[in-house]
């Protein structure tokens, strides 16, 4: 099992120094998000890359294919309003999460092209993967 702690330390680190560039992921698009814990009220940094999609910028909960959704989608059902961090730009954002059918819809034609989020999406089932949209105040 992986450290997600140490692994997302790094990440938030290497994208920092980098101008929002991380290497390990290939050249694409990563943000930080800044996530109050839903139980903790602690302030958390993730580290996720954003699917662009007819010009909003979502979130996918994939947890690379886990049964139940990653802590940051709990994090942001219950505190919406966070910061983030997109290459050199920090703004503050309202993240909504879309309706089942709209983001079924959205994961589906992504994982047609992408066979990495396929797999996650046939590891996850039943569990839908949430889809959160990143909305800049």
């Amino acid at each position: 099992m992986r450290d997600w702690e140490s692994f997302n330390a790094d990440v938030i680190a290497e994208f920092r120094s980098n101008s929002g560039v991380v290497a390990r992921f290939g050249g694409l698009p990563l943000v930080v998000v800044h996530t109050v814990g839903a139980r903790t009220g602690t302030v958390r940094e993730v580290p996720l890359i954003p699917v662009v999609d007819d010009g909003r910028m979502l979130l996918f909960g994939t947890a690379e294919g886990a049964a139940v959704d990653p802590a940051w989608c709990f994090n942001l059902r219950a505190h919406p309003v966070v910061e983030v961090e997109h290459g050199t730009e920090r703004f503050t954002a309202e993240v909504v999460e879309l309706d089942d059918a709209e983001a079924a819809a959205i994961v589906g034609r992504r994982a047609e092209a992408t066979p990495q989020l396929a797999d996650y999406v046939a590891r996850a089932a039943p569990r839908t993967i949430p889809v959160f949209e990143i909305r800049p105040r």
